[in-house]
């Protein structure tokens, strides 16, 4: 029996993100983290093909439903990546952030009729955090959960366009 094996599992054909527009929303709020994701994102869809990525920051992830809204409104992207990163502290103001955003970028997807990824890591600690950025050190990175997120955008954007 195969161990297993954490992340997405990819398809049997190679993503192929020629043609497509996507676009990448981030959140300035754990930036060093919030940069290793982003470009894990962009570095797979480079990988896969995607010529035009559109990057840009908003504060926090409480902003990034609106903003993500506003941008594809604004142009004709294929999907979007919505990246931020909530570490839990001693309040509620995590559960309430975290709640927002996922519901918001959810509702975005739905009424633009376009896939909004969520790139929202929502840790208990700055450690999970980094490892699920692919930063973590000690031998051991973790795996950066920006790449599966541009992968998946490739995927959803074919299959949205009829394409897959």
């Amino acid at each position: 029996m195969k161990d297993f094996e954490k992340g997405l599992v990819a398809r049997t054909e190679p993503a192929d993100g020629k043609g497509l527009r996507i676009l990448i929303v981030h959140t300035r709020w754990n930036a060093p983290i919030v940069n290793a994701l982003v470009e894990g994102a962009t570095a797979a869809l480079r990988a896969a093909g995607v010529a035009e990525i559109t990057t840009r920051d908003v504060p926090g992830c409480y902003e990034l439903p609106l903003a993500t809204a506003s941008l594809l409104a604004q142009q004709p992207y294929d999907a979007a990546i919505s990246i931020g990163v909530l570490i839990k502290g001693s309040t509620m103001h995590f559960e309430y952030i975290a709640d927002a955003a996922s519901h918001g970028l959810m509702r975005v997807g739905l009424d633009a009729k376009r896939p909004v990824i969520f790139g929202i890591l929502t840790c208990l600690t700055e450690d999970q955090a980094k490892e699920r950025a692919g930063i973590a050190g000690a031998g051991d990175e973790g795996h950066n959960h920006g790449r599966d997120w541009g992968l998946a955008a490739v995927e959803m954007a074919r299959l949205n366009n009829g394409q897959a």
